[in-house]
């Protein structure tokens, strides 16, 4: 009998005698079929010239070719330059890859929980999650390999760089300046994934505290129109800061926006530092920590690719460094309440 010109699973258990899913499981290399039938499966295979697409592709190796990052949104600049690290190098390994946006804490829980992932991904790669105990072992029991990016996770893969270290640096670079009024601006939780910011709050509380400073921390919405309604608080504060550090270039630019149409003198009445090193801080002049956001992308990536290859260990940390871009919106402040001593940062901020 001729074979089908687009054979099936189905005409291959036909042929070999066997069900359905003992085709599955033979061509799957799955435990559970004895070698005899293995090799019928294999030769009905064979004899109908039955080809496994890509997307059916796990039935014979398990692999599927795609690997899953998950974000907690698309929209800011951040998780932008991270996919598109993840994408080039996944890319380059001949590996596709799929995006799941999961909005807040409980998207996050339910998709997790739901799991999706087993059936459709080689693995997976995590980009800024706070998971709690139960979410991360919930990942860890989804059967493929999961890659932390921009996030340390103790006994798992990740690549990250050091928030509250950076944090502490930028501080002290406006410490050294001469500024002792340094507010630190923050974003207010409404997601669940505020991690980041309370680590880069931590090095700022502990640079202020090191130098005797008092900390002075404001809390607003996220993206520029928190960083614009903080500093609009601070420019009406009885006694207003000298210097604006800000979690993110996002805040950064709307406190700049503010000030500069206060007419505010940027930087001799008040310096901005901000966090990430933005495609359009250098625009803006704005001195800022740089992290290598694409390059974290690109190496979870990378791990994710040799984990799959079995050359990498499953443990694997990746500290990547930062530094401090001093642009023309820090100086030091106009009146100087006189000597600071030097606290130890080196000549360009790098950690």
């Amino acid at each position: 009998m001729a074979s089908p010109e687009h054979p099936r699973m189905s005409d291959v258990a036909r042929r070999a005698g066997v069900s359905l899913s003992t085709v599955s499981r033979a061509l799957r290399g799955a435990p559970g079929v004895s070698p005899a039938v293995r090799a019928k499966v294999a030769r009905a295979a064979a004899e109908l010239s039955y080809v496994v697409s890509r997307d059916a592709s796990s039935l014979v190796t398990g692999a599927t070719g795609r690997v899953a990052a998950i974000v907690p949104f698309l929209r800011p600049w951040f998780f932008g330059a991270a996919l598109a690290g993840i994408s080039a190098e996944l890319r380059a390994a001949g590996l596709d890859m799929l995006v799941y946006e999961v909005g807040d804490a409980e998207g996050l829980d339910s998709y997790v929980r739901a799991l999706p992932l087993r059936r459709n991904v080689d693995a997976v790669i995590a980009v800024s999650l706070d998971l709690d105990d139960r979410e991360t072992k919930q990942l860890d029991e989804i059967g493929v390999p999961v890659v932390y990016c921009s996030q340390r996770a103790e006994g798992r893969p990740s690549v990250f760089i050091d928030n509250a270290a950076a944090a502490a640096a930028a501080t002290r670079f406006l410490l050294n300046l001469g500024h002792r009024r340094i507010a630190y601006v923050q974003s207010r939780d409404e997601t669940g994934f505020s991690w980041i910011s309370r680590h880069r709050r931590d090095g700022y509380l502990q640079a202020m505290a090191e130098a005797g400073a008092e900390a002075v921390v404001v809390t607003e919405r996220d993206g520029p129109r928190g960083g614009a309604a903080a500093a609009a608080r601070l420019l009406g504060a009885p006694n207003p800061p000298t210097a604006l550090f800000a979690e993110s270039d996002d805040v950064a630019m709307g406190a700049l926006g503010v000030l500069r149409r206060s007419r505010v003198p940027v930087p001799e009445a008040v310096s901005v530092v901000g966090f990430d090193n933005h495609d359009v801080a250098e625009v803006l002049d704005l001195t800022t920590v740089a992290q290598p956001v694409s390059e974290l992308g690109a190496a979870a990536a990378r791990l994710a690719a040799r984990l799959l290859r079995g050359g990498a260990d499953p443990a694997e940390h990746v500290l990547l460094p930062t530094e401090l871009v001093v642009r023309r919106s820090a100086s030091a402040p106009r009146t100087a309440p006189g000597p600071t001593p030097e606290i130890p940062t080196d000549r360009r901020g790098r950690l």
